[in-house]
């Protein structure tokens, strides 16, 4: 089982576990009865049947079926099976542990977990006994990497700093741009004709000198055209690609070219240009104590996973 299941905070779980439960194939084990089935793992004293490998792969398979054929679908349904044995093995170690620590799940809590994802919108019925079991086991997933892994992980300044100097360019505000914009609309292919015209009539007046502030004001159909077109300030990657490509390779006090978008025509003037800018290390600190948070935990995790399979009698007869 991924740690990303069990490293969020509680409602981000739910959501999570309320997809589980509400996953076609894991709610309806009846569906498998018919099934021959047979082991395919041994994990301590726990037994993984083929049933549990179909209803785990199930999903994935499925979405397979509906891109991929013949011997290419054969070798990925083949991946995902033993990718569904994995996350199999390793979950049924994580819930033999914290059956070893002693961690339980009250009937309280369940039903507080129930709760939850009801108001969150999604059914759940404690009566259901699959529905039940999955609940309580992601409930003591949860429960057992906290007091297992996350418990013990602390960040500190020296971590941070180190952080931040190898992965400067994470850090980074993208290119800015002050812009104005004479904007002219159509809303069909017949208004197409008279808008080009207009636009082009805009730029012939720019390109005579006159000032984009006042060509703004008598031509543009946008609502900042009383204040000369500003648009005021963007960043790289917020704009259309079209608009974008266009205004890139613009000097400051620059105009661009007419640009057709959906609906409508557009000259831009660059007023000013920021450079991409490194984020002082102050102003991300939040950020980085997550991110280095994060990278501990997934790395306690993975080491704790590996401990608990070293020490664990695992036989596999896929």
């Amino acid at each position: 089982m991924s740690l990303m299941d069990v490293r969020k905070q509680t409602a981000w779980r739910v959501a999570l576990i309320a997809l589980t439960i509400g996953t076609p194939g894991l709610v309806t084990a009846s569906a498998w009865a018919s099934l021959e089935d047979r082991i395919i793992a041994v994990v301590n004293a726990d037994l993984i049947m083929w049933s549990d490998i179909q209803r785990e792969s199930e999903p994935h398979i499925k979405l397979l079926k509906q891109q991929h054929q013949g011997d290419d679908l054969a070798r990925r349904i083949k991946a995902a099976e033993s990718i569904a044995l994995t996350k199999l093995i390793e979950r049924t170690l994580q819930l033999q542990e914290a059956k070893a620590k002693g961690i339980e799940v009250s009937e309280q809590e369940l039903a507080q977990f129930a709760e939850q994802l009801t108001l969150q919108g999604s059914a759940v019925d404690l009566a259901d006994p699959q529905q039940r079991r999955l609940l309580r086991e992601q409930l003591l997933l949860i429960r057992v990497v906290d007091r297992e892994v996350r418990s013990a992980i602390t960040v500190g300044e020296a971590e941070m700093k180190r952080y931040y100097q190898e992965h400067r360019n994470r850090f980074v505000l993208p290119e800015e741009y002050r812009l104005s914009q004479i904007l002219v609309r159509f809303r069909s292919v017949e208004e197409r004709p008279d808008a080009l015209a207009k636009i082009r009539d805009a730029m012939k007046e720019l390109k005579r000198g006159e000032r984009f502030e006042d060509v703004a004001f008598r031509y543009s159909e946008d609502p900042n055209a009383l204040q000369g077109g500003q648009l005021g300030v963007v960043r790289q990657g917020e704009l259309l690609p079209a608009i974008e490509q266009a205004i890139a390779p613009l000097v400051p006090g620059a105009i661009s070219e007419i640009i057709e978008t959906d609906h409508a025509f557009h000259i831009f003037r660059v007023d000013e240009k920021k450079p991409p800018q490194h984020r002082p290390y102050d102003e991300v600190v939040p950020e980085l104590r997550t991110l280095v948070y994060d990278q501990k935990v997934e790395e306690a995790f993975q080491a704790w996973l590996a401990r608990l399979k070293q020490k664990a009698y695992i036989e596999i007869k896929f």
